[in-house]
């Protein structure tokens, strides 16, 4: 994929304009933030928003969760500069929904608590499939931190002109301490308006955008596809192939999109801030209609970005790819709409890193503290001081790692997550659901085989070494030829998950016989897991 070398550029926009209309979100949605954390009076106020939010507003606050700065910048970025291989990101990614539909939402809200982990540990034993679930959810969280941080970065290379890595580092370091004050004073209860209000403003934005770029056109798509055509010098930016030469990486590209979303962590906490199965059932429907929305305003502001920008603009920009869409909105209305869109932008990095780092925060002190080390005697109170502890260290971690992937396509950064995600947790969780036959042993194997298969495939491919676009181009220890692990890695996790359960006699009927009453009918779904 494309890693960006930013180069002197100039500024665009005003910079006193975009820092106004920055602050003025962060001060509005802070205030919020204080004013509902005042309602945290306990464990699920913190973890699962007091499970008081209905499913229209948690299909809203999960919209606002899923689409990153990768959905924005990213897959904007690869539409202007890939065209119809750009856009197979926003179809993965929608398509993704109907699994976390159809096979996840409502049977992992009536069977969890807090967690993930609550779920592939609800039958097996605790203490080692709680550590697993945690350390893939600190893993997933990583990759996709990364990618925000990094969106960060590109983002005010743009708006205020800095191109030297020092500025660009305070910045995202400001990204991040915001992000540790909104988990810490609102928990997940404050996380959720963030989201709420941002998932509104992104898809306004977005939609203004695209109604603007339409206008232009008489609302005829062949007349933008055209330009774009003459603008590129390319006709084939309309045809596959531009990005995906081979048809295995694509595929590969693929599963890890569409089965990565269920497998998530920061998606699937999301499930447990509402009050009913049918309410979770809401939430994913509502999700499905405003993702889709968003993602058809993507087709129009990639083409828009290369009609009227053009592919090398966007290139040579601080910022690079991911620039894209701020600078189309430079182009339909100046300083003033950038300011707004940027600030939609940033809007956007804060309120999904909050999400990820409450989810974080929330595995290693729900899973590992109070289960692992403490072995479940520990007070809800001291389990939440915890967490808010591991939120101030998760946010730091997220800084310097942001730092260091300041300049990488946000896009396939995130792409990476999802076949983190997919290899590592979806296995699991469709086996704890699905299959009663399912053991320790192979939820072992399953979680850490997709963990470090995945990894392992990431890190000997042409992403991190080997190629000029790679993370580190003068280096070359390159084995792997696809750029995503998931026709690898996740086959592999569900083969694991199989070979450790057939290998190991451990079958607990009443327990499993609980669980699935428990999935399909949300019985018992508010009290504490009892093992």
């Amino acid at each position: 994929m494309n890693a960006i070398v930013i180069p002197a550029a100039t500024q665009v926009g005003n910079t006193t304009l975009n820092i106004a209309i920055f602050s003025i979100f962060v001060l509005v949605t802070l205030g919020i933030v204080i004013r509902v954390s005042k309602q945290n009076t306990s464990a699920a106020d913190y973890y699962a928003g007091g499970r008081a939010f209905s499913g229209r507003q948690n299909g809203i606050a999960i919209t606002g969760d899923y689409l990153s700065a990768a959905s924005f910048l990213g897959i904007a970025g690869a539409i202007a500069v890939n065209g119809y291989d750009g856009f197979l990101y926003s179809i993965g990614f929608l398509v993704a929904w109907l699994v976390a539909l159809l096979l996840v939402a409502e049977l992992l809200r009536n069977t969890g608590k807090f967690t993930m982990a609550d779920v592939l540990s609800f039958r097996l034993k605790q203490r080692p499939v709680r550590t697993a679930a945690a350390i893939n959810t600190l893993a997933v969280s990583a990759f996709y931190l990364l990618a925000q941080m990094a969106g960060a970065g590109g983002l005010v290379a743009l708006l205020l002109g800095i191109t030297d890595r020092t500025g660009q580092s305070i910045v995202i370091a400001v990204v991040g301490a915001l992000m540790i004050i909104y988990v810490l004073i609102g928990g997940m209860k404050g996380t959720t308006w963030v989201q709420i209000i941002k998932a509104g403003l992104l898809i306004f934005g977005a939609g203004v955008m695209t109604l603007w770029v339409g206008a232009k056109y008489g609302f005829n798509l062949s007349g933008l596809f055209d330009d774009a055509i003459k603008q590129a010098g390319n006709s084939n930016i309309l045809n596959p192939g531009l990005q995906y030469k081979n048809k295995i990486d694509f595929i590969s590209l693929s599963i890890a999109l569409v089965l990565g979303t269920a497998g998530l962590p920061h998606v699937l906490m999301r499930f447990y801030t509402v009050p009913t199965s049918k309410e979770a059932r809401r939430s994913v429907v509502w999700a499905i209609w405003l993702i889709g929305l968003f993602y058809l305003f993507t087709l129009v502001l990639g083409y828009g970005a290369q009609a009227l920008v053009g592919s090398a603009a966007i290139k040579a920009a601080p910022g690079g790819v991911n620039s894209a869409a701020p600078l189309l909105a430079y182009k339909l209305g100046g300083e003033l709409l950038l300011g707004v869109i940027s600030a939609v932008a940033f809007a956007t990095i804060l309120a999904v890193v909050a999400g990820l780092t409450i989810t974080a925060s929330a595995s290693f002190a729900h899973d590992i503290y109070a289960q692992v080390i403490k072995k479940g005697a520990v007070s809800p109170d001291e389990e939440v001081k915890v967490a808010r502890r591991t939120a101030v260290v998760v946010g730091i971690l997220a800084i310097i790692g942001g730092i260091f992937a300041n300049g990488q396509n946000i896009a396939f950064l995130v792409a990476l997550a999802f076949a983190v995600a997919a290899s590592a947790n979806l296995p699991t969780i469709l086996y704890s659901l699905f299959w009663k036959n399912f053991t320790t042993r192979g939820a072992l194997f399953s979680m850490y085989g997709g963990l470090i298969s995945s990894l392992v495939l990431i890190i000997g491919s042409p992403v991190v070494s080997g190629t000029a676009t790679s993370m580190f181009p003068s280096a070359n220890f390159q084995w792997f030829g696809l750029n995503n692990p998931g026709i690898i890695s996740v086959p592999l996790s569900f083969f694991l998950g199989w070979l450790g359960s057939v290998t190991e006699k451990e079958h607990n009927a009443a327990k499993y016989a609980e669980m699935e009453v428990r999935s399909l009918t949300g019985a018992g779904a508010e009290k504490a897991i009892s093992h």
